[in-house]
């Protein structure tokens, strides 16, 4: 591009950007100060000062969350934190919270990841999440105009069994009967835990009319997400380990799968040493289609915004380059073609 049409991206452009996010922990967005003030509203006991000094405030535990060794070491911290998540309305409230925060900062499009057997194995059943969940989405859709999708995702550290009985629970039929959810997701460590037991699952859930997703490519190299392709996943979730394979490169450019990256999140656990490290100019390069999201903002580096702030300080990307990659994000969500077509509309105000 020669130096002349070159048009940089400053921070008041990357917010006015019509984002969508497609890789959103929600328990993920529970902020410290919400955790504690949960904790104590559902009489929940957090851990001692004296056997972690990181619940000693919501301060110190924030500042526990910037130096994770690992994706155990944050996942330990992650699912004590959703303890405190009881009843419909902590998810409403949770919820809205994160909408909120995602509209300021141009987000015009969230589909949601929840896990199911975190909640249920604490005896909260499924209703309870997704019913505050929706709530939370319908607020935010009536307040701003934010479309919402909502994908429980299953644990890959736990057995394909414990999916198969949450599948076939009448609960999660009858909201997926009843189109409350759009797709299923697979997430956890993916280390050791290969996707092909849950290859049932995966035919069950597309047998109801659902999408598939997964992580893949975080934690393990690029054979995970040849993996989850061959099982039936329609969308990669991280995936930024597959320029290990120049072959897999060229068939998810081909046949246009997106990639839902995490820039942040990439860095905080380890998988990157810097944001500059991730294959953004080799994406773009040869035509990879891939959307920049938040993965779990509140403990893995900051919100969207946050996260293509870094990337452009990291690659001085042009503004037509982040047009393309807020099309790819468009084009690769799973709304439907109107919501899309209005995104875009957006996008060519901009």
């Amino acid at each position: 591009m020669p130096a002349s049409d070159f048009k940089p991206a400053d921070e008041a452009f990357l917010r006015s950007l019509p984002k969508c996010e497609h890789h959103l922990h929600i328990e993920g967005a529970l902020s410290p100060e919400v955790l504690f003030r949960l904790a104590t509203r559902n009489s929940i006991p957090l851990p001692s000062p004296s056997s972690d000094p990181a619940y000693t405030s919501p301060t110190t535990l924030a500042q526990r969350y910037k130096s994770f060794t690992s994706l155990d070491d944050f996942l330990a911290y992650y699912y004590r934190g959703m303890a405190v998540l009881l009843h419909p309305a902590d998810y409403e409230d949770l919820t809205y919270a994160y909408l909120a925060r995602a509209h300021s900062e141009g987000v015009r499009h969230a589909e949601v990841f929840f896990d199911p057997q975190a909640h249920l194995e604490r005896g909260v059943d499924f209703d309870t999440v997704l019913s505050g969940m929706r709530a939370g989405c319908a607020k935010a859709e009536a307040e701003f105009g934010t479309s919402t999708l909502i994908i429980p995702c299953f644990l890959r550290h736990l057995p394909a069994d414990d999916a198969w009985t949450v599948l076939q629970s009448e609960a999660f039929r009858a909201a997926a009967e009843r189109r409350e959810f759009v797709g299923i997701g697979l997430d956890s460590s993916e280390a050791g835990f290969p996707i092909a037991p849950f290859e049932k699952v995966w035919r069950a859930t597309k047998g109801m009319g659902l999408r598939l997703t997964a992580h893949a490519g975080e934690e393990g190299g690029a054979e995970n997400i040849a993996e989850a392709l061959r099982v039936g996943c329609e969308r990669i979730d991280h995936g930024v380990r597959i320029v290990e394979d120049a072959e897999l490169v060229e068939r998810v450019a081909r046949e246009k799968i997106m990639l839902s990256v995490c820039p942040l999140s990439n860095v905080a656990l380890r998988v990157k040493k810097s944001v500059a490290e991730v294959p953004i100019r080799e994406f773009l390069d040869r035509g990879v289609r891939f959307s920049i999201n938040s993965d779990d903002p509140e403990y893995l580096g900051g919100y969207i915004l946050d996260s293509y702030v870094a990337v452009q300080e990291a690659f001085g990307l042009s503004r037509d380059e982040w047009k393309t990659i807020c099309r790819y994000a468009i084009e690769g969500s799973w709304c439907g073609q109107d919501r899309k077509d209005v995104l875009l509309g957006m996008l060519k105000e901009i």
